[in-house]
């Protein structure tokens, strides 16, 4: 059976450590992204144009005419898909004429940029999807055989593939990061450079960008912690 020491009162204490840590930097990320989201949706953009329009010009300025920009439903649903190459703006942006929805909108706009010069990571960010899909799709089912089979038989092997299909989706949130700071550094430097912020919108839109880039370094933390936890479950479980 798996190691006492472990499944006892240590293991539980690791799992609610860094559950509970997990959980909270999440939380004042999301609450504080909330916040500058509702804060800068009441400041008008210094450009006057929605967030549909500040797309549709940084597309042009920089060559990216084959690129649409389309609306979708939800909030902050706004992506950029390099399948059909389009600007996907949330109902919140598409038509909204605040700093917000222009920082936004600059934002996608910038990763049609990457995937127009073929950015590094965009590249090695496109190419795990199809692993990624997968692992997230099969991985919590084959972790929980793994645990059932390495306690009743003590073969780690299927667990072990389970940690490595887990390791793949952290994999990818490590990834995300430079892709989503550099597409925020290039919608900041068009911005400033189009007279789209004034000074004051500037540090608005830097503000609202910061805070929606912690969303992704919570992610990705949230999921090397979890990472660490199943290889812990699986040290322990192996020492018998």
């Amino acid at each position: 059976m798996i190691d006492s020491a472990y499944s006892g009162m240590g293991g539980s204490a690791i799992y609610w450590i860094l559950f509970g840590a997990v959980s909270l930097i999440s939380y004042f990320v999301q609450a504080n992204l909330q916040r500058k989201m509702e804060k800068y949706s009441k400041v008008r953009s210094f450009g006057g144009l929605s967030g549909a329009e500040t797309a549709e010009k940084m597309l042009h300025d920089n060559g990216l005419g084959n690129v649409k920009v389309t609306n979708v439903s939800g909030q902050l649903t706004d992506h950029y898909n390099p399948v059909n190459e389009t600007v996907n703006l949330s109902e919140t942006t598409y038509a909204n004429y605040s700093v917000m929805a222009a920082a936004v909108a600059a934002h996608e706009c910038g990763h049609a940029v990457q995937h127009a010069k073929a950015y590094g990571p965009l590249k090695l960010r496109t190419s795990l999807v199809p692993a990624v899909n997968f692992a997230s799709k099969w991985m919590q089912w084959v972790i929980l055989g793994g645990l059932a089979i390495l306690s009743f038989t003590g073969n780690s092997v299927v667990l072990i593939i389970g940690i490595c299909l887990f390791a793949v989706t952290t994999l990818f949130a490590f990834v995300t990061l430079p892709v989503e700071i550099d597409a925020s550094r290039r919608a900041m430097k068009w911005l400033e450079a189009s007279g789209m912020v004034d000074a004051t919108g500037k540090k608005a839109a830097s503000d609202a960008l910061h805070a929606a880039a912690y969303t992704y370094v919570s992610a990705a933390l949230g999921s090397l912690a979890t990472l660490v936890y199943y290889i812990l479950m699986f040290t322990g479980g192996s020492r018998r």
